[in-house]
């Protein structure tokens, strides 16, 4: 059985190991994030967080960088690709390319997430051959 990013019943179980030659399905999840996650990324500072966050949505949004931001949870949804891909997920190499910046949530998956412990493991060969 394979795995379906959009039924965590399929997910495998995660072990050290596991994301080496995975072709990066957790990457292709919406993700939340808060201001602090985007300061760590370098798309925006301090200063203009605490200025007015509907502004500070309202660039990103224009610069394709976060999809929405919800006043009520003080959360930004971080942009994907037509695929699905995390805008910040590097379509060849199926890599990180902030790695060391990644927002909090992502650094905590799979710890948390739709089914904690688990992920949507798929091999590339699976996907791309």
């Amino acid at each position: 059985m394979r795995t379906d990013k959009d039924r965590p019943s399929t997910w495998v179980r995660y072990r050290d190991g596991l994301c080496t030659g995975c072709y990066g399905g957790c990457c292709t999840m919406p993700v939340e994030v808060r201001a602090e996650d985007l300061i760590r990324l370098g798309v925006t500072d301090i200063d203009e967080v605490e200025g007015s966050k509907k502004k500070l949505a309202k660039r990103l949004i224009k610069e394709k960088i976060v999809a929405s931001y919800r006043e009520g949870t003080d959360l930004f949804m971080l942009a994907q690709r037509a695929n699905d891909d995390c805008h910040f997920l590097h379509p060849q190499t199926r890599l990180c390319t902030v790695y060391e910046k990644r927002p909090g949530v992502c650094r905590k998956f799979p710890e948390i997430g739709p089914r904690p412990g688990f992920c949507p493991n798929s091999k590339v060969s699976a996907k791309i051959g």
